[in-house]
């Protein structure tokens, strides 16, 4: 068996299997090695006040699992750093993307809504120059800049390309990154075989290892002297293929003369490449360059009013460790959009929780506008919900279906009950508290239950736009 199944075995049997596994104590940070107290169910410290409105630090990963990080139960990946965030703040157990892919996730978390809500999250992912998130379109960064933020968004972007699509079209004041769904990460040659390293609308050289770079951006970023709150979206392209880490120039390079040759996605892809050992490598790099972020925060004395967030923007891929799950990226399985998340607010949130609350994407859009005094824009209403009372005030969170829609997969979860429908057109029914893993199909069991999920999942999508014909 696995080593974090020995760990973890007796809740896996039988029911809790999600809490068994994702509820087990934050490790000791590797730098100490000192035992660490174990985490408690999360509890809203409601006497607490924030001094201000909060600085907001929106960390993604790329294509990261649920349990790629050792505070979710890798048994290999050591991620010191992130589990520190942890041990400050609150660890999600059943956090969602808002999709299974990288567009779409970024669209429902940039506009607080369904993907299909907007021409643009159709696409899954983006990969062409006619699809993109509309300029005009209301996200969070113009709506906490009408609230009198700083808005930046340094990495990932993978909403749409110039000429027409850009953050700085969408309500960022800067943006430094790519535009693409991926790039290599020497010669930063994209999706669309050219150069996509861009501050602002121009090209920027910089032939370094990406996340280098972007960490080095991000860091000036949050060491500045501002003058307002700020909002920073840090969205790396770590642990995204293709499978290179600081020291695979050289692998890097062939690939870059097969983009160069018009190997174009398939170069990227990189299926000869890559290993367990090469991707728990990416990882521990992210690791390292989120630690160099939250420590110039710190010693940038703005620590204790940042809201700090770290997700990764779908599930994993071929290489990513998600057990007890099943499924991956693209497929709305578990193991596709179940992702760890993190939050960490030192003025007004307590540290070593753990939460159990099922939560996405479009959720965050929500808290984030509530905390900072922005207001949605009436003419576009939110599909998520704010967790603000929640985490500030100890209210519970409203009843509430989550809702997903892919191609050839539909998704919705009611409190521990999931409607799933594959890509053969079947309907299923999981009891996630008891079979985190998917496996026990209720369907035939629970007729009247499936029933109500499904016409909840349909009343739902007949609000969406169609998906155009293939």
């Amino acid at each position: 068996m696995p080593e974090i199944s020995r760990r973890a075995f007796g809740g896996l049997v039988g029911g809790g299997a999600v809490t068994a596994v994702a509820s087990a104590a934050v490790p000791a940070p590797a730098a100490t090695g000192a035992a660490t107290p174990a985490e408690h169910p999360f509890r809203a410290r409601t006497a607490a006040r924030s001094r201000r409105r909060p600085n907001i630090l929106f960390i993604l990963g790329d294509d990261l699992g649920w349990a790629d990080l050792s505070s979710y139960g890798s048994p290999h990946i050591r991620t010191p750093h992130l589990d520190r965030l942890a041990a400050q703040g609150v660890r999600f157990t059943d956090a969602y993307s808002g999709s299974a892919t990288c567009s779409p996730t970024r669209f429902s978390l940039y506009t607080g809504r369904f993907p299909g809500r907007t021409e643009g999250g159709l696409a899954e992912p983006i990969g062409n120059r006619t699809q993109g998130l509309t300029p005009g379109h209301p996200t969070l960064a113009s709506l906490l800049k009408e609230a009198g933020y700083s808005t930046a968004l340094i990495g990932k972007w993978h909403c749409g390309f110039l000429p027409d699509y850009s953050p700085t079209r969408s309500g960022w004041d800067e943006f430094f990154g790519n535009f693409g769904g991926a790039l290599e990460y020497f010669s930063k040659l994209g999706q669309l075989g050219e150069y996509d390293l861009y501050e602002g609308d121009a090209e920027y050289q910089d032939l370094r290892y990406y996340t280098t770079v972007l960490t080095e951006r991000a860091v000036e970023y949050v060491s500045r002297d501002h003058d307002a709150p700020w909002l920073l979206n840090l969205n790396f392209t770590t642990p995204h293929w293709p499978w290179l880490t600081e020291d695979d120039a050289e692998t890097g390079a062939e690939i870059a003369a097969k983009i160069r040759a018009g190997g174009g996605v398939s170069a990227l892809l990189h299926d000869d490449g890559g290993s367990v050992e090469k991707y728990k490598e990416m990882v521990e790099s992210l690791d390292s360059a989120v630690g160099e972020v939250l420590t110039a925060l710190r010693r940038s004395g703005q620590e204790d009013d940042t809201l700090v967030v770290f997700a990764s923007d779908n599930g994993g891929e071929r290489f990513s460790y998600q057990w007890p799950l099943s499924g991956a990226k693209s497929e709305l399985l578990e193991g596709g959009i179940r992702v760890p998340t993190i939050l960490r607010w030192p003025a007004a949130v307590g540290a070593r929780q753990v939460s159990h609350e099922p939560v996405y994407s479009p959720d965050w859009t929500a808290t984030l506008l509530e905390l900072a005094g922005a207001r949605p824009d009436p003419a576009y209403p939110l599909d998520g919900h704010s967790l603000a009372g929640y985490l500030l005030r100890g209210e519970d969170l409203p009843e509430r279906d989550l809702f997903w829609r892919v191609r050839g997969n539909r998704a919705l979860r009611r409190g521990k009950w999931k409607y799933y429908q594959d890509a053969d057109g079947t309907d299923h029914l999981y009891d996630l508290a008891a079979d985190a893993r998917e496996q026990a199909d209720l369907a035939t069991v629970r007729p009247k239950l499936l029933a109500e999920l499904k016409a909840a999942w349909e009343k739902v999508d007949g609000t969406l736009l169609p998906y155009p014909a293939s």
